[in-house]
Formats: C-alpha cells, sequence, structure tokens
C-alpha cells in the first residue's frame, strides 16, 4: 500500500470518531501529497499524550471506538515520567502481532522453530506481542518468567530452543552466569537471539560480543508501546535496522526546527501508524535520535536506520563540548572483555557537567586502565573508571537504566 493512500484510508476510518485527532486535524480529511501531509498535519508528542492521558483519565482521549471494544491493555515503561496506558481493540492487535511476525520472518524463523522468553510478563507489549505472533506464525514459545538466570539456562539446555528474545544485556548476563554454572551457552544451539529493548544489537562491538559469546546471529528490533514493532535488522546489513514501511509512514526530522534531515545526517524519527486505527499515532515524534540511510534497491523514500536507536533526544549529554550518546559509551565498553554491567554518572553539580563510569569488573580481570584509555581516544577526555564487584550493580531484564544524573 503506497503511504499516501493508507494515510488517506487512516483518516477516513478514525475521523471524526476519534477526538484527539479531531481536535488535531480539524477540518482536515484528505490530504493530496505526501508534501502536504507534512506541513498541514502537526507533529504528535510524548508531552501531548501524557497531558491528555491526565485530562481524560484513565486512558485518554485517543481511541476511536467505544472503550467497551478494546481487549489488549498495555502500558509505557514510565521512565520519563507516569506510565501510559495504550489499548488495542482486536484489529489494532492483529495488526500489532502481524508487525512482529514480519520481523520473526527476517530473523530467520519458520513453523516448527522454538524461541525462549527469558523475562517475567509484565504490562510491556513487547513481551505479549513477541510471543502471540510466534505462537500465530507455528514456532513453539516457551517462557520463562519467574525464573532465576541459573533455571533458565538449565530450561535451554533441555528444550534447546532455536531462537531467544531479549534484551542485548540480558544476552551478555546469560552468558556470564553460563559460564559460573561451567554451562557454556555457545554449546546451546541458539541459532539466533532476538535483541531489543536497549541499544546494543547494532552497535558492532556488543553485537560482535554477544555472537562471540553465544556463537548465534544477533537480530536486532526495536519499537514501541505506542507505536508497535517498528524495525529488524536488515540480513545483508546488520548494521541497518530496517523499518516496517508497510505499516509506518517514517519521517527523520531536525529536532529544533521539525524539517526533514538529509540522508546521513542524525535527527528524530517520527512514526505515523498505518493500521492501528483502535489507538492511532500521526507524525509521532518518539524522541528516538537515528541517522537515516538509503537501502540498495529499494524504491526512493524507503530508508534504513545506520546502527540503529544512536539515543534519545533527551538522553544526550554535552560535556566539553562533545556529544555523549548511551550509544557510544556502550560501544566503547562493550568493546572489552571482563566486564559485566555499568554506570555513567553524570555530575551536574558544578559549572559544568563531569562524566563518569562504575563498572563490575569480573573476576580475573584488570581492564579499567585500559578501558581510561580507550574512552580517552574516542572521546579525547578523561573520563574516570571505578571499579565494583560483580553484582554491586542491578541486573535488568527488561530495560536497563545505565545513566544517572547527579544534580
Amino acid at each position: 500500500m503506497m503511504p499516501l493512500s493508507a494515510i488517506n484510508d487512516l483518516f477516513g476510518a478514525i475521523l471524526p470518531a476519534n477526538a484527539f485527532y479531531a481536535a488535531k486535524l480539524g477540518a482536515l480529511r484528505t490530504v493530496e501529497s505526501l508534501k502536504e501531509f507534512e506541513s498541514r498535519v502537526p507533529f504528535t508528542t510524548k508531552d501531548e499524550l501524557a497531558a491528555d492521558h491526565e485530562a481524560h483519565p484513565p486512558y485518554g482521549s485517543n481511541l476511536t471506538y467505544p472503550v467497551e471494544r478494546y481487549i489488549r491493555f498495555h502500558q509505557t515503561s514510565g521512565t520519563r515520567g507516569n506510565p501510559m496506558a495504550w489499548l488495542d481493540d482486536s484489529a489494532g492487535w492483529d495488526w500489532v502481532l502481524k508487525s512482529w511476525q514480519w520481523v520473526w520472518d527476517k530473523a530467520g524463523a519458520t513453523p516448527g522453530d522454538s524461541a525462549f522468553f527469558p523475562f517475567s510478563f509484565g504490562p510491556f507489549i513487547g513481551f505479549w506481542s513477541a510471543f502471540e505472533a510466534a505462537t500465530e506464525m507455528g514456532i513453539r514459545a516457551i517462557p520463562g518468567g519467574g525464573l532465576s538466570s541459573e533455571n533458565r539456562l538449565r530450561m535451554m539446555e533441555r528444550h534447546r530452543p532455536g531462537f531467544i528474545a531479549c534484551t542485548p544485556t540480558y544476552a551478555l548476563h546469560l552468558a556470564n552466569i553460563g559460564k559460573e554454572m561451567a554451562l557454556p551457552v555457545d554449546a546451546l544451539g541458539v541459532e539466533a537471539l532476538v535483541v531489543c529493548g536497549e541499544p546494543g544489537g547494532s552497535i558492532p562491538e556488543v553485537r560482535e560480543r554477544i555472537q562471540r559469546e553465544w556463537n548465534a546471529r544477533v537480530v536486532d528490533h526495536h519499537g514501541m508501546t505506542e507505536t508497535g514493532p517498528v524495525t529488524v535488522s536488515d540480513p545483508q546489513n546488520p548494521e541497518v535496522l530496517r523499518i516496517s514501511h508497510q505499516a509506518y509512514h517514517a519521517e527523520v526530522i531536525e529536532t529544533c526546527s521539525g524539517t526533514h534531515v538529509a540522508l546521513g545526517e542524525v535527527g528524530e524519527l517520527v512514526l505515523t501508524t498505518l493500521g492501528r486505527y483502535g489507538s492511532p499515532l500521526i507524525r509521532y515524534r518518539t524522541g528516538d535520535l537515528v541517522r537515516p540511510v538509503a537501502i540498495e534497491g529499494e524504491e526512493p523514500g524507503v530508508f534504513g536506520l545506520h546502527r540503529g536507536i544512536i539515543g534519545r533526544a533527551d538522553d544526550m549529554v554535552v560535556v566539553r563540548g562533545v556529544n555523549l550518546y548511551p550509544s557510544a559509551i556502550e560501544a566503547v565498553v562493550r568493546g572489552l572483555d571482563g566486564i559485566g554491567e555499568y554506570l555513567v554518572e553524570v555530575d551536574e553539580r558544578g559549572a559544568l557537567p563531569e562524566v563518569s563510569l562504575i563498572v563490575e569488573i569480573l573476576e580475573g580481570q584488570s581492564v579499567e586502565s585500559e578501558l581510561e584509555a580507550r574512552l580517552r581516544a574516542v572521546f579525547s577526555m578523561r573520563i574516570p573508571v571505578r571499579a565494583v564487584r560483580p553484582g554491586d550493580l542491578p541486573v535488568h531484564e527488561v530495560k536497563a537504566k545505565r545513566w544517572k544524573v547527579i544534580r
């Protein structure tokens, strides 16, 4: 489906019943071109959605149908405020599952394969959508919630899943636990790990380390509760995330001006969901910083994201004139063996912000000086490193919270 016709179909399906977008779009019902769409339709922001949820509790006014029609409830992680509830009707949920099936297909999973899910199922959409999409494809889905990391590894040893879905952080944590148990994860027969929830899968240093530990492919993926599953690694170029352009109209804008950036430049990802009519998003500013690149053989307007999600627009820290992104720090840290969890501290109490790292050094390793040297080489500044014992920092199954701002 061409984006323009899909956008007009979206308008026809949600207006005027959807109070949130009826108020935003006024009398607009169709557009004649993508240029008109991008000039006449305002952006939607997370702050705007949060305010709408406060004004119209508990679900907000971005609902196209009566609330009784909705069958699925999820909510955002709330890492930047109160969690937002998000509802789906049956057709919208089917659209989400088909988007995740596209991810599984690109990962190489087929009916008859098996996938292991080493996390507890909470209200976040990624758990449920990945699991249910797998079962609908004929993939045997093995839940691993409520178990210790050790017991999850024993389950994998017994059931030999071909695919695992988890965060990059947890994949590395399981590898370390496997070494302690004398159960090397590279002997478990895993074909591929689908990693999501945080940067890592598209960062070469992180991806290569996970692949080396597991002797398996790493397939990166990203999505959001508000949008659904958005991207997956390009099978021909794993440093590029491919967008599901059948499901989304994607733009990349300059954060301050709102104008489109050129290919190769960093900007903020903006998404319009083309089939989630019950709870749509139109020109949604995701806050994710990305670098769009052309994909060989694709038509104009179809682009990928080089090295995935670079960071969040509100996560970037400027220290001594250097832009520091979480993914850039991650790349340096994961380029060294012998490091477990880590934490970045940004101290803003002085006239200028200062950055330091706290890292877990695994037993028998001593890499603090080497890490400081690599950080200095990459960022042209000294970033102090303090070592702590394994287990001193928290382990996150879902999104690792690795940046701590001290004010």
